[in-house]
């Protein structure tokens, strides 16, 4: 009878096809994730805080302040020294923002995929976004409205830039 780990090892090589997918590292990743979500929630639920039904504005600004929050996190060079153990520098990849390449092997490898991706830090991004609603609601929004202006910013220098372009040719 084959063992648990005999059958997990024979799942990571079915899938991954000889291609290097650290399958346990991505399963710790989720357990961790799921951990920590179930610990704040019964913080939470023992502290006798339940967040508030969000309204349409709360929906807006958290998924504004999810985007650019990861995008800073993931491609910001200002936060570049946050993901330096996990990546290596590639070049710049538009306005203000860098490619990175993932290195390492297991946890080094997925914790630099999620550094480096911002698609993949925004789970994490809204996910703590939503704790901060249930433990402290209006110190989170005044971050939320922050990002928010920061992100419009972004766009309206975008906008400038463009602009300036179009006027030179």
């Amino acid at each position: 009878m084959n063992s648990i780990t005999d059958v997990a090892r024979d799942q990571q090589r079915e899938y991954s096809q000889g291609q290097d997918r650290p399958l346990g590292s991505y399963g710790a990743a989720l357990a961790f994730y799921g951990l920590a979500v179930g610990a704040g929630a019964l913080i939470a639920k023992l502290g006798g805080r339940r967040p508030a039904d969000p309204s349409l504005s709360d929906v807006v600004l958290m998924t504004v302040t999810t985007h650019k929050v990861a995008r800073t996190l993931a491609k910001d060079p200002v936060t570049s020294p946050l993901r330096a153990p996990f990546t290596h520098y590639q070049g710049t990849a538009g306005p203000s923002e860098l490619t990175e390449e993932v290195r390492g092997k297991g946890v080094r490898h997925v914790v630099g995929e999620l550094l480096s991706c911002p698609f993949c830090l925004a789970q994490w991004v809204a996910t703590a976004y939503a704790g901060g609603m249930t433990f402290s609601p209006r110190a989170t929004r005044l971050v939320g409205v922050t990002m928010t202006a920061v992100a419009g910013a972004d766009w309206l220098q975008l906008l400038y830039a463009r602009l300036q372009q179009e006027g030179e040719s």
